[in-house]
Order: structure tokens, then sequence, then C-alpha cells
């Protein structure tokens, strides 16, 4: 099995795109009530925290001296 470089930024995205889909399904569920705009400062704040995380992730790998585009 091939291994794959570990990204943090799809990770988050990952997480908050999970947390959404939460929130519609138990909508859907019945469970409780989700307004259709109530997911767009989610998804806006995962995104944001996604970018950072990637630009940190790069920031360090670049420092440290890990080679890039490893595995492509």
């Amino acid at each position: 099995m091939l291994r794959h470089e570990f990204q943090p930024g799809r990770l988050v995205v990952g997480v908050f795109l999970t947390a959404a889909g939460v929130a519609y399904a138990g909508d859907a569920g019945g469970w409780w009530k989700t307004e259709w705009f109530a997911v767009i400062p989610v998804m806006v704040a995962g995104l944001f925290l996604a970018g950072v995380t990637a630009a940190l992730a790069r920031a360090i790998r670049r420092r440290r001296g890990a080679p890039e585009g490893r595995g492509r």
C-alpha cells in the first residue's frame, strides 16, 4: 500500500464538513431544527481554519527541509 503525505488542512475541512452533515442529518431525522443558513458560518470558519492550518504545515515542512511533492 502506498503511503501518502499527511495533510492537516484536509483533516480540518473534513471535520467541518462532517459537522455540517451531522447538523443536516439531525434535521432530516427530526431530532432538531436546522435553518438552511446555519451551516454557512460553520463552513466559512472551517475553510479559513483549514487554510491557516495548511499554510502553517507547509511553512513547517519547508523550514525543516522535508521534500515537497513526495509521492507524486
